[in-house]
């Protein structure tokens, strides 16, 4: 639905309005950033990008950005929430389990207009 795979075992923690008829959709993973840069890695078949080293940030980019329809580039995000000795990104989800999130994964899908085989 959303033009990627899911981590196996990620958790949806929600949704939210980019802009310019984009929305961008969180995951929490009880896997370590190094095993979802991986993950992610195998699954899209490109190295992506090591954007930040503090917190840990890798985006996978795909497709072209387009600064006049889009407020984010499509693609997979993946943030260490474990950096600086944080306990992870807290679990909206009452009653948790797990409670907090090591990491968590930000997919941001093509605009629909801008989707493969849409109409323009």
């Amino acid at each position: 639905m959303l033009g990627f795979v899911i981590y196996p075992g990620a958790q949806f923690i929600a949704s939210y309005d980019a802009g310019r008829g984009q929305r961008y959709y969180l995951f929490g993973a009880n896997a370590t950033f190094a095993d979802l840069v991986t993950f992610y890695r195998n699954v899209l078949r490109e190295r992506g990008d090591f954007v930040f080293e503090e917190p840990p940030t890798h985006m996978f980019e795909s497709g072209r950005f387009r600064d006049e329809t889009m407020a984010f580039p499509p693609g997979v995000t993946i943030k260490d929430y474990t950096w600086g000795g944080s306990k992870g990104y807290p679990n909206p989800r009452r009653p948790a389990n797990p409670e907090r999130f090591p990491t968590v994964i930000m997919i941001v899908p093509a605009p629909a207009a801008a989707a493969p085989g849409a109409r323009h």
